[in-house]
């Protein structure tokens, strides 16, 4: 049953699912995923969890992911396997700066009025407040970046202004990914550290309840589950990573190699850049895979300039000690 569910996240079915858990009052507390689920979803993950079950990658790993390239990331998830992590096209709030942060994922889909009144009324039950694009707003954490798929609704399309952007700001302090439009973008960019990306603008809103009537055209039907944003797969706990007009969406159990992997790259590419305007070596010899002594001026050179470079002194030091362990410094 589980691999047929993530399966269909890939095509954007599972989130039809989710509503018949969202029905059970013990999965609804924490979201139409329960605590359970996410845990059982995210299996890889070994470390802390949230109290819904996310994935909580470290606050040390969190704040070094955001010194790393969309490069990078891509290349360490796809030697990984995976493939289908990666989504641009973004219209950029603060386009120059950097969005880091946890993922809480939330899944909606054209409004139908059947699953709608099951939704509300439950919502009513497990004493949730205000509207559905309010629900997940309430569980973010601070960190959290709010990821939700609106299948790219434009035109009556925007959950979210001024007034929840704020909300969202006020709980998490950082932005959203957003497969939708959002409207009062002049407020939103007002929260100086609102670094979204989002599909477009509308001045309209969407009509996401059943007191809209005829009009409902769109329905919350996940929280904390599997969701499709564009061609990637995200789930709860993801590390976000969203730079220069492109998202990557990073598994938790791979985030600390990620950011490894990156800072290595970043002082091999300066050692390398430096002996190059040197003239010590010849590109070939640098853009090729080094040679023993090219590694041994390498760790010479760490060992000399580890209070001068652009990774923590304390971060190379454990390079420099498992090098001596034997350790390569890709490991």
């Amino acid at each position: 049953m589980r691999s047929r569910l993530l399966s269909a996240a890939r095509s954007g079915i599972l989130a039809s699912c989710l509503i018949f858990a969202a029905a059970t009052p013990a999965l609804a507390r924490d979201g139409f995923f329960s605590r359970e689920q996410v845990i059982s979803y995210t299996p890889e993950w070994t470390g802390e969890r949230f109290p819904d079950g996310r994935p909580k990658v470290s606050d040390d790993i969190i704040e070094r992911m955001k010194a790393v390239t969309l490069e990078e990331a891509w290349a360490t998830l796809r030697s990984a396997g995976y493939n289908y992590e990666y989504e641009d096209g973004w219209l950029s709030i603060f386009p120059d700066k950097v969005l880091v942060g946890r993922a809480l994922t939330a899944q909606w889909m054209p409004g139908r009025p059947d699953i709608q009144k099951v939704i509300e009324a439950q919502g009513k039950q497990d004493a949730r407040k205000g509207a559905m694009n309010a629900w997940p707003v309430d569980m973010l954490q601070k960190g959290d970046v709010y990821v939700a798929d609106h299948f790219g609704l434009k035109k009556d399309g925007p959950s979210i202004g001024d007034n929840v952007g704020n909300a969202i700001y006020a709980r998490s302090g950082n932005g959203i990914v957003y497969d939708g439009a959002v409207r009062d973008i002049e407020g939103l960019k007002e929260l100086p550290n609102f670094t979204s990306f989002v599909r477009s603008y509308d001045p309209s809103h969407h009509f996401g309840s059943m007191a809209t009537g005829a009009r409902l055209n769109s329905t919350m039907v996940g929280i904390n589950g599997p969701t499709r944003i564009g061609m990637a797969t995200v789930m709860p706990g993801d590390v976000v990573l969203g730079r220069d007009g492109g998202v990557v969406f990073i598994p938790p159990q791979l985030a600390e190699r990620v950011v490894k992997q990156s800072e290595i790259t970043r002082l091999r590419d300066e050692f390398g850049h430096k002996r190059l305007a040197e003239g010590k070596y010849t590109a070939g010899q640098i853009d090729a895979k080094w040679s023993e002594p090219i590694e041994a001026d390498f760790t010479a050179w760490l060992k000399a300039n580890q209070d001068n470079l652009p990774v923590k002194k304390e971060v190379i030091q454990e390079m420099l000690n498992n090098k001596a362990k034997g350790i390569p410094y890709e490991g």
